[in-house]
C-alpha cells in the first residue's frame, strides 16, 4: 500500500465559485445604475503593500469592479491622511475603503481605524465590524483572511457542527475572528497561543486546524493526527526564499485528512472575498 496522501484544499477552486457569484452580482448592480468600486489608501511603497494591491486591482478587473487609488507618501502628516479618508469616507460613489497597514511609525493608527466609515470597512478592521463578527450580526465586515478559511470549510463541505476545532493564534486579524466564525458553525473551539502549555497535544485532538501563528513551520508532524482538516493561514518567505506557511507542509501531508497549500490556499481566496465586501457593500446601499 503507498502512502496516503491528504486533500489539497485548493484556493482556486472556491476563488472560482466566489467569483461568479460577484460577478453576477456586480453585473446587476451595474443594471441600477451602481458601480461597485473600491477607494484603496496606501501610505509609502512598502513591497508586499504594493504586490497586495496588484492581486486586489487585478482582481476588480475581473470581476467588474471599479476602484480608485488614493496614494500618499510615507512622510505623510496625520492630519493629510485623516483628510483623505474624510474625503473617502463622504465619497458616495466609493463603497469599500482598503487601507495598507501597518502604518509608518510616526503615523497614529488607531485614529485612522477609528475614523474608517463601519460601513465601507471591507477589509474588517475596526470596531464596528468586530462586533458584528463577534455579535454575528450584519455590521461592517468580517476580516477577508478569517473568512476565506470558512469560504474553504463551506466549499469543500466540510462540516463544523460538533466538531473540536482548534485555531492557533490568537490575533485580531485572524484569530479571534476565525473562532467566533467556528463557533458559528456550530463548532467547540479551543484558541492556542504561545502561552499555551503543551500545545502538540492540545491540537492533536481536534478535527479542524487553523494555524495562523505568524511563524514557518510552527506545527509539525507532532502536534497533528489522521482525519485532521488543516487550514494554513500562514504566508512566510523560508531559507530559499520560497513561500510557506506555517505548518511543515511534508509532515502534516502524509498524516492528515485535507491541507490548504501555501501558496495557492488562502491567500488567493482572500483577495476575491475582499472583492465580494465591495459589492456587498454596494448592495447594502439599494
Amino acid at each position: 500500500m503507498g502512502i496516503k496522501m491528504a486533500k489539497q484544499l485548493l484556493g482556486k477552486e472556491v476563488t472560482a465559485a466566489l467569483n461568479e457569484k460577484i460577478k453576477a452580482d456586480a453585473e446587476a448592480l451595474k443594471g441600477k445604475g451602481i458601480n461597485p468600486t473600491l477607494g484603496i489608501i496606501r501610505v509609502g511603497e512598502r513591497p508586499d503593500d504594493v504586490s497586495y494591491e496588484r492581486g486586489a486591482t487585478k482582481r476588480c478587473e475581473t470581476l467588474g469592479v471599479s476602484y480608485e487609488k488614493f496614494l500618499l507618501p510615507a512622510d505623510v502628516s496625520q492630519e493629510e491622511l485623516m483628510e483623505t479618508l474624510d474625503k473617502v469616507n463622504k465619497d458616495e460613489k466609493i463603497h469599500g475603503i482598503l487601507i495598507f497597514r501597518p502604518l509608518p511609525k510616526h503615523l497614529d493608527e488607531d485614529a485612522v481605524i477609528k475614523a474608517l466609515n463601519p460601513e465601507k470597512d471591507v477589509d474588517g478592521i475596526t470596531d464596528g465590524s468586530m462586533v458584528g463578527v463577534f455579535a454575528g450580526t450584519k455590521q461592517g465586515f468580517p476580516p477577508c483572511t478569517p473568512q476565506a478559511c470558512m469560504e474553504i470549510l463551506d466549499h469543500y463541505k466540510i462540516d463544523c457542527t460538533g466538531k473540536k476545532a482548534v485555531v492557533v493564534g490568537r490575533s485580531l486579524v485572524v484569530g479571534k475572528p476565525a473562532a467566533m466564525m467556528l463557533i458559528k458553525k456550530n463548532a467547540t473551539v479551543t484558541i492556542c497561543h504561545t502561552r499555551t502549555v503543551d500545545m502538540p497535544s492540545v491540537v492533536k485532538e481536534a478535527d479542524i486546524v487553523i494555524v495562523a501563528a505568524g511563524r514557518a513551520g510552527v506545527v509539525d508532524g507532532s502536534y497533528l493526527s489522521a482525519g485532521q482538516t488543516v487550514i494554513d493561514v500562514g504566508i512566510n518567505v523560508n531559507e530559499e526564499g520560497k513561500l510557506c506557511g506555517d505548518v511543515k507542509y511534508d509532515e502534516a501531508e502524509p498524516i492528515v485528512e485535507a491541507i490548504t497549500p501555501v501558496p495557492g490556499g488562502v491567500g488567493s481566496v482572500t483577495t476575491s472575498v475582499l472583492v465580494g465586501h465591495v459589492v456587498e457593500a454596494a448592495m447594502r446601499t439599494l
